[in-house]
């Protein structure tokens, strides 16, 4: 008990220095008040002042989900299933090549966002191509104006991306990487839905509204034609097959009719004449089996077609006017004072314990 007194005392003359240190520190800073004030309302000013001056951001944003039929089609899965056991390959069977995570990571790519960059856009009446919009509104021919390579440097619609010069192909690089890293959020809502949202966030409202509406627009041309591509080759090939032997049938028929009237009122007692009307007669029979056939096949190689051709359902797109995303006056006033504030105090306590160190 007596061996424990002590240190129960000296702990308590611990916690009363400690506190009569904070009220010192509290008296000192007392002292300096005016100019702690005078700092803080500088520093608010500042932030009010930042808060002005700063252009606001513009939320171009839109939603969509992906819907595909993955299921097996009743009847038609299993008219394919018979159409593949006879050795005649319809299509389907897309794969699973594209997902939420995907098509996420596909919206961000270079590719695709340089592909948007080149998309035609109305902006005051005039079409140009998105990159030249972006170039424009981010004054950058101003920087380029003495630079011979860049001064005259535009990005044409329809232009030919493979005949593009080392100076056009950098910059596209340069936009398109400035806006994946600054400018775009893509997120998949729920994890167990396959809603996704897109944002694009610019100082230009017009710009987020078109980028983000072109970008959309990429991504799913290129997710359809991609998805749906084994299926719509299949189409192509078989409409090509009938096309052909319906015309070598049109000309079968025309074929019998002609020898038909060659052979009219002819002496029945001579066959060998008749041979050329009967080859023809089993060419219209043959091409009208083949034709019956592929018409078969195309009509389920197009249902196909259909079924594996996903659908980007849109939920939301952008409306002018945009969101904007701008920081407060009164928030900027209030962080800016307490920030110089408290950075004033920092200073005026540091420097005091120096100059005892010192001393």
């Amino acid at each position: 008990m007596t061996e424990q007194q002590p240190q129960m005392d000296n702990d308590e003359i611990s916690l009363k220095e400690l506190i009569q240190k904070i009220q010192e520190w509290i008296a000192y800073l007392k002292t300096q008040w005016k100019l702690i004030i005078g700092i803080a309302a500088i520093g608010g000013m500042l932030g009010f002042a930042y808060a002005s001056i700063v252009k606001p951001n513009y939320l171009a944003t839109t939603t969509f989900v992906l819907e595909e039929d993955k299921g097996g089609g009743g009847g038609l899965g299993g008219a394919l299933g018979l159409a593949s056991s006879f050795g005649i390959d319809l299509g389907g069977g897309g794969g699973g090549l594209f997902s939420s995570t995907n098509i996420i990571e596909l919206m961000k790519s270079r590719f695709v966002v340089e592909k948007t960059l080149l998309n035609p856009v109305q902006v005051a009446g005039k079409e140009i191509s998105l990159a030249d919009f972006y170039i424009q509104i981010n004054e950058l021919k101003d920087d380029w104006s003495k630079k011979p390579k860049l001064a005259n440097l535009s990005f044409p619609i329809n232009a030919d991306r493979s005949k593009f010069s080392l100076e056009q192909d950098s910059i596209l690089q340069t936009i398109s990487a400035d806006l994946k890293k600054n400018n775009l959020n893509i997120a998949q809502k729920d994890k167990k839905v396959t809603i996704i949202s897109l944002t694009v966030k610019t100082e230009n409202e017009l710009f987020s509204k078109l980028f983000c509406e072109q970008l959309l627009k990429e991504t799913s041309d290129f997710y359809i034609e991609t998805k749906s591509k084994k299926s719509r080759l299949n189409v192509d090939i078989l409409q090509h097959q009938a096309d052909s032997i319906r015309a070598e049938l049109n000309n079968a028929i025309t074929g019998v009719a002609v020898e038909s009237d060659n052979v009219y009122n002819l002496n029945p007692a001579f066959n060998v004449k008749t041979s050329p009307s009967r080859r023809k007669q089993v060419d219209v029979q043959a091409n009208t089996a083949i034709l019956t056939q592929l018409v078969a096949q195309l009509e389920l190689s197009k249902v196909s077609l259909r079924k594996e051709t996903p659908l980007v359902q849109l939920i939301d797109r952008p409306i002018l006017p945009l969101e904007k995303d701008k920081v407060g006056w009164l928030q900027s006033l209030v962080f800016g004072g307490f920030l110089a504030g408290f950075l004033t105090v920092l200073y005026l306590v540091f420097g005091q314990l120096y100059r005892k160190m010192i001393a």
